[in-house]
């Protein structure tokens, strides 16, 4: 194995888990890489005393100060940036260009953190003659992030670097499929300063979900993964009195009507589509051509053609998920579509125990088909067409998401026509991924998020703290009113 084992870190020293280990493989090339323990609720148990037991000697530490540890964390994810990024890349399967990208946004979302003194300094008015209120944000305690296998080093970094600096502890449950960037995360902290105890690991699938989700003593939980599981984690955890926050999935709509500039938005499709090979809840994965846009569906076809599997297009996460994409395309085949781009039984010379599939792009799909109502999660394109743009929005709008949705036009009015109207918590304009970048917020709609509140940003800083209102009055002399 080119990594050793991978263990729970608890109290900052590494612990064995309690419920057997699984193999890590990379999707590149089918080997074997690593092997991680799988925990059970004991082993969540002492990661959420060793965080209790942090909690209140971290949360009394000036913010000012616990500050610091970021700045030094956001210097070593810099300095250790082609590591992280190799991690990424094979425990994913993303492209080194991909993962170097996603290390970056780490950085970024740490730089965020770091501005945290000056966004929660609190609030001080004199509301009537010697009467003062003052808001104060207080740490909401012990907290848990539970986070998903497409983003395994920046995913993480959208909860750990707000809800430490804000005076949480965490358990932090990531995906089993990629346990090492997890605790390469871990040991940067640990070598930037930040107290045992603070950030705990814990390695297991669902029995360890359930038992953050249960446990008394966690205060708050965040999930990222698919929308069935993000229901089941939502629900579970608030029944138990927790505050929670669980991003789901999603099924992107671009909207491309026929003056958008054909070259950029060619281009931009097909990157949003087959990005990370499209296991990203961010993807594009259908497009609605609104009248005659054939000039620009030859041309993403043209360019969906330049992008190749093991090139500059990464890897499928497992076996399993392979099948599963090829099986969507199968089946709209079947059903009358017609696959313009086939990326299916796709293999990489060299690589052949890989798991790739090829950039798809699938025309004529109906709305009521599977394939355009649900998550594939792979680099397909699904085209559906329309008559006018109210059908095209109505398309969009009948969608169980609400992640993302674009527009690709060159009139500004048309654009803002879209945007107000598209059922998404993030609007793209000649833009096939609008993510947002700090300070703003990541967090979609209808069933892409579950909660209040977004995961990232100064939106997220009412999720991880609590704030307690004072009013004041020093002076007995000051003339009173009806406030005072």
């Amino acid at each position: 194995m080119k990594y050793p084992q991978i263990t729970n870190i608890i109290n900052g020293e590494q612990a064995t888990g309690n419920n057997g280990s699984l193999e890590v493989e990379s999707p590149i090339d089918g080997s074997k890489i690593s092997e991680v323990i799988l925990s059970n609720n004991a082993d969540v148990d002492l990661a959420v005393k060793a965080a209790e037991a942090a909690q209140p000697g971290w949360a009394n530490t000036p913010i000012k100060e616990r500050v610091q540890v970021f700045f030094k964390y956001k210097q070593l994810l810099e300095a250790n940036m082609e590591e992280l990024t190799n991690i990424v890349s094979e425990e994913n399967g993303k492209t080194f260009g991909e993962a170097k990208a996603e290390v970056a946004k780490s950085s970024e979302l740490t730089e965020f953190a770091c501005s945290m003194p000056q966004l929660v300094s609190g609030e001080l008015l004199e509301v009537s003659k010697g009467v003062e209120c003052r808001i104060e944000r207080y740490p909401v305690g012990v907290v848990a992030s539970i986070t998903p296998f497409n983003f395994p080093n920046m995913v993480p970094n959208w909860t750990i670097p707000n809800a430490l600096v804000l005076g949480n502890t965490m358990v932090l449950k990531p995906s089993e499929l990629v346990p090492i960037s997890a605790n390469r995360i871990a040991d940067l902290l640990k070598e930037a300063g930040l107290p045992n105890g603070v950030l705990n690991v814990v390695h297991g699938s669902q029995e360890s979900v359930e038992a953050i989700c249960d446990h008394p003593d966690i205060d708050a939980v965040t999930f990222v993964g698919s929308t069935r599981v993000a229901k089941i984690v939502y629900k579970r955890a608030t029944s138990n009195l927790k505050r929670a926050l669980a991003l789901g999935g999603a099924k992107n709509h671009l909207i491309v009507l026929p003056d958008a500039n054909v070259e950029m938005t060619a281009s931009n499709v097909a990157a949003s589509m087959s990005g990370c090979a499209g296991q990203r809840c961010m993807a594009a994965s259908a497009m609605v051509g609104v009248g005659e846009v054939d000039h620009i569906i030859n041309q993403l076809c043209k360019d969906a053609k330049e992008i190749i599997p093991g090139k500059n297009l990464g890897a499928i996460i497992s076996a399993k998920a392979k099948e599963r994409i090829e099986n969507y395309i199968t089946e709209a085949e079947a059903e009358g579509a017609k696959v313009l781009v086939d990326g299916r039984n796709f293999v990489v010379e060299g690589k052949e125990n890989g798991y790739y599939v090829g950039p798809t792009i699938i025309d004529y799909v109906k709305p009521e088909m599977r394939i355009a109502k649900e998550e594939v999660f792979g680099p397909v394109l699904s085209i559906m067409r329309s008559d006018d743009l109210d059908e095209a929005i109505a398309i969009e709008n009948s969608s169980n998401y609400g992640n993302a949705a674009a527009v690709f036009t060159q009139s500004g009015g048309l654009a803002r026509y879209v945007a107000e109207r598209a059922s998404a918590g993030m609007i793209g304009v000649n833009i096939g991924v609008p993510v947002p970048r700090e300070p703003f917020s990541f967090g979609g709609w209808n069933e892409s998020r579950f909660g209040v509140g977004d995961i990232t940003g100064k939106s997220s800083i009412e999720f991880w703290t609590v704030s307690k209102k004072m009013t004041t009055k020093w002076n007995p002399e000051s003339r009173t009113n009806w406030m005072s």
